[in-house]
């Protein structure tokens, strides 16, 4: 397991974080991201995996860009999209971890009521 660092405290560092996670915290993005763990794809082949319309892909595509999460690539008359820094996986996965325990926790928990709930 890596070392963990303690947050400092540099108010413009915290900024950049909460920045970073502002990307993240759109499911759209997620979707996004998800579709391009498997390779490059253009726009339209994005469009097609996410169900997303053209307009709202390329603000999000921008977004991830601009982030450094997305490089962009021109090819031809298109351009292909991929995952700048591959560790946004293991980010993300040990997020969906995290969430999928409380979750289980929280259903956990509810169950032990109902069962205390139906001894009365």
């Amino acid at each position: 397991m890596p070392e963990t660092r303690p947050l400092r405290a540099d108010p413009a560092l915290l900024a950049a974080v909460a920045d970073y996670f502002k990307v993240l915290s759109e499911t759209s993005r997620l979707q996004i991201l998800t579709c391009l763990k498997s390779g490059p794809m253009n726009v339209m082949e994005i469009a097609e995996a996410t169900g997303l319309g053209q307009a709202n892909l390329s603000k999000h595509l921008k977004v991830l860009t601009q982030a450094g999460i997305l490089s962009r690539q021109p090819k031809g008359t298109s351009a292909y999209y991929e995952i700048a820094d591959p560790m946004i996986f293991e980010f993300c996965e040990l997020a969906c971890d995290r969430v999928s325990q409380r979750v289980q926790q929280q259903a956990e928990s509810l169950q032990a009521l109902r069962e205390r709930a139906t001894v009365f």
